[in-house]
C-alpha cells in the first residue's frame, strides 16, 4: 500500500511545474554564489580559493533558499488534494489519509535532500573545473557528507511548518514564506553560541559538521530536531482526524 502511494504521489510531482521552480532555485543560488566568488580579498578572488564555492554556497543556500523550497513542495503535496478538490474523491477509493500524507511527507524528505546533492554536484563540477588538482577526496567527501546530511536536517527542521500550513488551509506558499523567515533568522541565531546550539535551523549545521561541534551540541542538535519531527507529527495527527 505505501509502496503504491509513493508511486501515485512521484507520478503526480513529475506533472508539476514545482520541481522545474526548485531546480530553477537551486542553479540560481549557484550562480549568486559563484557571482560572489569574484569579490576580492587582499587582492584574491573568493572562487579562487579550493573548497570555497562548496561551502559558500551550502550555507547560503540553507540559510535564504532551499528550506523555503523544500516547505513549499511539502506543503504543495499535502495541501493540493483538499484544494483541487480530489480529497472527496480519494475518501471513496478508499485511501488511508494517515499513509497518504506520511508518504507525502517521505517524498519531501526524499526531496530535500536530494535537492542538496544537485546543489553539491553543481558546486563540485565548478570546483572541478578551475582547480581539479587542488581538490582532495578527503575535501570533496566532507562536503558530500554535509550537503548530505544539511538536506536530512533540514527537512526535519522544518516539517513542523510543512505540517501547520496543512493544517491551516490557507495555501501552501505560506509555507515559503514562514520558511524563509525561518530559516533566515538563523542567521542571527548564529552569532550566539547557546542559540546557536539550539535553534533548529543552526542545529543542522552542528550535526552536518559544517560548524565545528563538540558531542555535546551534536547531540543536543539531534534532541532538537527528534522534537521537530514529532511535533509535525502530532499536528499532521491533529489535522487528519479533523478531516475525517
Amino acid at each position: 500500500m505505501m509502496k503504491d502511494l509513493l508511486w501515485a504521489e512521484s507520478q503526480k510531482l513529475h506533472r508539476s511545474k514545482i520541481l522545474w521552480i526548485a531546480g530553477f532555485a537551486t542553479v540560481m543560488v549557484g550562480l549568486i554564489v559563484f557571482a560572489q566568488g569574484q569579490f576580492t580579498f587582499y587582492d584574491r578572488r573568493y572562487i579562487n580559493g579550493a573548497g570555497w564555492f562548496m561551502t559558500a554556497a551550502q550555507s547560503l543556500a540553507t540559510f535564504y533558499v532551499l528550506p523555503a523550497v523544500t516547505a513549499l513542495l511539502g506543503s504543495y503535496m499535502i495541501c493540493r488534494e483538499e484544494q483541487e478538490d480530489t480529497l472527496k474523491s480519494l475518501r471513496l477509493i478508499p485511501v488511508d489519509e494517515v499513509k497518504l500524507t506520511l508518504a507525502k511527507m517521505i517524498l519531501a524528505f526524499v526531496f530535500s535532500v536530494l535537492i542538496y546533492l544537485l546543489l553539491f554536484a553543481i558546486t563540485f563540477l565548478v570546483e572541478a573545473v578551475l582547480h581539479l588538482e587542488a581538490l582532495s577526496v578527503g575535501l570533496v567527501l566532507e562536503n558530500l557528507k554535509i550537503y548530505f546530511l544539511d538536506g536530512v536536517g533540514v527537512f526535519f527542521a522544518i516539517s513542523p511548518i510543512i505540517a501547520l500550513v496543512a493544517r491551516m488551509k490557507k495555501g501552501y506558499w505560506l509555507a515559503l514564506v514562514f520558511a524563509e523567515i525561518y530559516s533566515f533568522a538563523g542567521l542571527f541565531a548564529s552569532m550566539s553560541q547557546q542559540l546557536k546550539t539550539v535553534y533548529p535551523m543552526t542545529a543542522v549545521f552542528n550535526i552536518s559538521g559544517y560548524y565545528n561541534a563538540n558531542m555535546f551540541q551534536v547531540l543536543i542538535g539531534v534532541v532538537i530536531l527528534m522534537v521537530c519531527v514529532i511535533l509535525s507529527l502530532l499536528i499532521l495527527k491533529g489535522w487528519n482526524r479533523k478531516t475525517k
